[in-house]
């Protein structure tokens, strides 16, 4: 395995009322085996309006409408920080989807992944966290995917900026900035990111070792298909 002494240490979540569990949880699984080979830390920032750290639930809040019905089960999170106090030192930050993303709750998330977003040295983004992207401007001139069911609405929403929006791939990755398709998207960009910092043999190891099915080439998402 190649050694990157300048590789990033420092991840952070940001969560916020409707996210999309595997969104989450699958880059995270990622990230927690990672760790074993590196020394990591991984911060929970809160995107609620709520000031405590109370726990942020994948709910879809109720000014979010729907043509279907909402969900009767979620998972809920306890947050380390708040978007009023949070760490000053991250290096990564992931940025999931969920129909949350299109609560008015999010507008302060995007006013701080606009100031944050100059001193990370990736930001990753998974499903329609996209829009969160596009609305603070990171993806301004930038090549760029995002969930191919919801592709419509985020790309005709965000069609101006010189977004370069791209379908056909897995996920891509522009300078600094990453976004990947649908939900199981983020969980093969996790491991493409991790083939990009470090080596491909880690990221296939730790696939091997959560026995997940990589879908390593970026440049194919069947979903484009089937969506």
């Amino acid at each position: 395995m190649a050694t990157n002494n300048a590789a990033p240490a420092k991840l952070a979540v940001l969560i916020f009322p409707g996210f999309e569990p595997l969104d989450v949880f699958g880059p995270v699984e990622i990230f927690q085996t990672l760790s074993t080979k590196q020394l990591l830390t991984l911060s929970w920032i809160s995107a609620s309006t709520l000031p405590a750290l109370d726990p942020v639930s994948s709910l879809i809040p109720d000014d979010v409408t729907l043509s279907g019905k909402k969900h009767t089960v979620a998972v809920t999170v306890v947050p380390t920080h708040t978007l009023a106090a949070p760490p000053d030192d991250i290096d990564v930050l992931l940025v999931p989807g969920g129909l949350g993303v299109w609560s008015r709750g999010t507008e302060p998330a995007v006013d701080y992944l606009r100031a944050t977003f100059p001193k990370l040295k990736y930001v990753l983004s998974v499903c329609n966290g996209a829009e969160l992207l596009a609305r603070a401007r990171v993806l301004d001139g930038r090549r760029a995917t995002t969930n191919k069911a919801l592709w419509t609405r985020v790309t005709t929403t965000h069609a101006a900026g010189g977004i370069r929006w791209e379908k056909m791939p897995r996920w891509v990755a522009d300078g600094n900035v990453w976004t990947s398709g649908g939900v199981s998207a983020g969980t093969d960009m996790a491991l493409g990111w991790v083939a990009h910092v470090w080596d491909e043999e880690l990221a296939r190891k730790i696939a091997n070792v959560v026995e997940y099915e990589w879908r390593n080439d970026p440049n194919f998402d069947v979903f484009a298909y089937v969506w």
